[in-house]
């Protein structure tokens, strides 16, 4: 298979597995280090050190685990609605198990696995941007990037892992994004929405924050202004990545089925984010930031960006005063018409319709003013080459992002492969490429946009962002 494919294979989403007896001794070592004596007894005192974090998750936490859940009967979860933990198998493949655990043994099969270079997602790490208190969640996030860069420098010709950043305020994520990148070498953020209280709710019940809260999404809507953080990453030459679940949150409650739960989550989350960041104008104020969204595939984006394209031709400020002003000056035939056409009950009463409060004046609130769109290429301008979207090797979908046809302006969104190996459910490593060709073999993509799909798209929002991102490495001359 890779002797017929003549350029390189990126992979923009790999997992890697923490082996658990190592890394919590260099945990709690980093731990205290980093956050004091007392933080490093009051962790190293916890009996179970994975329930010790997972108790002091916001309810974003909840996608990795929920130690209530299995402390309740089936009468208590469902009148609590406390939600199933996310869980999975374990991996039946040995060798594979291994290679996720072990940095060296991954480096030495990348060939073997026909992956030239692999971008690496953590496990317990996608944990500690929600704990909480602050101090142990930022203690948490330096202490784990520490591990990780150390164990993956030796082998940066083929693989580099994300930074974990914690993003309840800009100024957090801003002191480890800088630490993580000038002092660990990191060229890779992870960010991921966050869990804010309800003030009026949490205020006398701060015992309901885990069933009532909303979303932070750093744009629309958003307890501080990130701007300072984009000013950061755009400084540091960043590329940023959300791999954040929205499993437990909204309709995805159920205490009883996890796949109920799980199926579509990742698309949800990356349409919440997406959104945001658009509509935010976080795209047209920071022209150099690229955002990728990891295990969600791509089809929730072409239905996103279509109905961006379509609400701003229907909804633009200028279309919607117009129809008022048309509504304003008919208001008198429309009263005509009814008098004319409708019952006699009816005509008697249409002197005393009152006129719509929404055609008194024109309307002022213009959805898409942050942004500043002004016509539907700025849509497609601000959206189609800015974002990117982490789609497996088993997902048919893909090929919607290259169907010009259906997409509005012809546009090609810009789909990554995301192997997703390290996980359970991809058995066998040495089947990704092979997979995922075969979007080729059933003429769902041409070899063109097989070669985008799997090498221009992740290098474009890699490099695109740094372009030294690759130097040192194996595609450094590709």
């Amino acid at each position: 298979m890779r002797e017929h494919i003549t350029h390189p294979i990126i992979d923009s989403d790999a997992h890697y597995s923490e082996f658990l007896p190592l890394f919590r001794e260099q945990f709690l070592e980093g731990v205290r280090e980093v956050g004091g004596a007392a933080l490093g007894d009051e962790v190293s005192a916890a009996p179970d050190f994975w329930r010790y974090l997972l108790e002091r998750t916001t309810p974003m936490g909840q996608a990795f685990g929920a130690t209530r859940w299995t402390a309740m009967s089936a009468d208590e979860r469902r009148q609590s609605n406390t939600v199933v933990p996310g869980w999975s198998p374990p991996h039946s493949n040995m060798l594979d198990r291994a290679t996720s655990f072990a940095p060296r043994l991954l480096h030495e099969r990348m060939d073997e696995i026909g992956i030239d270079f692999s971008i690496l997602y953590p496990g317990l790490g996608l944990v500690l941007p929600h704990l909480d208190p602050p101090e142990l969640r930022q203690v948490a996030c330096r202490v784990y990037n520490r591990i990780v860069a150390d164990a993956y420098r030796p082998y940066a010709d083929r693989m580099t892992p994300a930074a974990v950043l914690p993003m309840s305020t800009p100024q957090e994520a801003v002191d480890e994004l800088q630490y993580a990148v000038t002092e660990l070498g990191f060229k890779v953020g992870m960010i991921g929405h966050v869990a804010r209280p309800i003030p009026s709710i949490h205020a006398n019940h701060p015992e309901l924050f885990s069933v009532a809260f909303r979303v932070d999404s750093f744009g629309v809507d958003s307890d501080y202004d990130y701007d300072p953080f984009w000013a950061a990453c755009t400084s540091l030459k960043v590329p940023l990545v959300a791999h954040n679940p929205s499993y437990g949150i909204g309709f995805r409650r159920s205490p009883t089925n996890y796949i109920y739960n799980q199926t579509g989550n990742f698309a949800e989350a990356g349409d919440i984010l997406c959104r945001s960041l658009f509509l935010g104008g976080v795209t047209r104020r920071f022209p150099a930031l690229k955002f990728q969204f990891l295990e969600c595939g791509v089809g929730w984006a072409c239905v996103l960006y279509a109905e961006m394209v379509g609400r701003w031709n229907k909804r633009n400020i200028a279309t919607v005063n117009e129809h008022i002003r048309q509504a304003r000056a008919g208001e008198p035939e429309f009263r005509r018409l009814l008098k004319e056409h409708g019952s006699e009950r009816m005509a008697a009463l249409v002197d005393t319709l009152p006129a719509s409060p929404v055609a008194a004046e024109d309307w002022s609130i213009d959805d898409f003013a942050a942004a500043e769109i002004e016509t539907e290429q700025d849509v497609h301008d601000l959206f189609v080459p800015r974002f990117f979207f982490g789609c497996e090797a088993d997902d048919p979908v893909t090929a919607w992002a290259f169907n010009t046809k259906a997409n509005p302006l012809g546009a090609r969104l810009r789909a990554t492969l995301g192997s997703d190996m390290g996980h359970w459910d991809v058995p066998d490593m040495r089947g990704i490429v092979p997979e995922a060709y075969e979007l080729v073999e059933k003429g769902l993509l041409d070899e063109a946009e097989f070669r985008q799909f799997t090498f221009e798209h992740p290098r474009e929002f890699f490099a695109g962002v740094n372009p030294g991102f690759f130097d040192g490495t194996v595609i450094e001359s590709r």
